[in-house]
């Protein structure tokens, strides 16, 4: 794996301000003793934004994977840059650089197959503090949980959505498959979700301000034998 971290400070927001570090892991030790402390890269990187219409917690870095914090790595791939590609079964998503890299961010995806969008589809709309409705499949599948929002439920801070959404179509329609915050941080990286793919709200953030209308989004099939050359 091959990590620039100057290409992804730079594209960091006021709220997350850092110096340069040298650490290659979320954690590290100290000389004098066998306590670990989170990078404080990362810890900067998954603060708490104070900025927005409702405040975003930060992320307890040192309980995380490390492979799931945001990070440019060398990626092979035909797609071209600006492109998104979802590997569910890897559980990251990743923005297509320009000479072999890509933006890679760690992902919680859905919990069945079946429920999954799989193909090429395409950004066409995108919304801050979205507001929610659950699709019917949601509801007839689990009634007593998603019955009373059918009507819907406003952006916020308890919106499953999170703070950040991205809307993907295909031919035109809508496939009903968002990439989206979460309120449940500790999901990431696993498969928990209705069919959807959630990100830390820090990171929904930062990808929802690189991507324009009309991006164009792969998404795998979620066997891990479609996961693509990473090193």
């Amino acid at each position: 794996m091959s990590i620039s971290r100057r290409s992804v400070l730079l594209g960091m927001t006021s709220f997350a301000l850092a110096g340069c570090v040298t650490q290659n892991q979320a954690t590290v030790q100290t000389a004098a003793s066998n306590v670990y402390r989170p990078d404080p890269y990362y810890v900067a990187m998954y603060g708490p934004i104070t900025t927005e219409p409702w405040p975003i917690a930060g992320v307890d870095v040192s309980k995380i994977d490390p492979r799931l914090l945001r990070q440019e790595v060398a990626y092979s791939t035909p797609e071209k840059p600006g492109t998104i590609v979802v590997d569910p079964g890897a559980r990251f998503l990743y923005l297509v650089r320009e000479n072999g890299k890509a933006l890679r961010y760690g992902v919680g995806v859905g919990r069945e197959a079946a429920f999954n969008f799989v193909g090429e589809a395409s950004i066409e709309r995108k919304a801050e503090w979205p507001r929610w409705t659950p699709t019917k499949d949601m509801i007839a599948r689990e009634p007593e949980r998603y019955g009373p929002y059918a009507d819907g439920m406003d952006g916020g801070p308890d919106n499953p959505l999170g703070p950040r959404a991205l809307y993907l179509y295909q031919n035109g329609r809508d496939t009903l498959y968002r990439i989206h915050g979460t309120t449940q941080p500790h999901t990431i990286g696993t498969q928990v979700s209705s069919g959807c793919i959630r990100l830390f709200n820090q990171d929904i953030i930062d990808l929802y301000r690189r991507v324009p209308l009309g991006t164009k989004v792969v998404v795998l099939p979620a066997s891990p034998n479609a996961s693509q050359n990473v090193s």
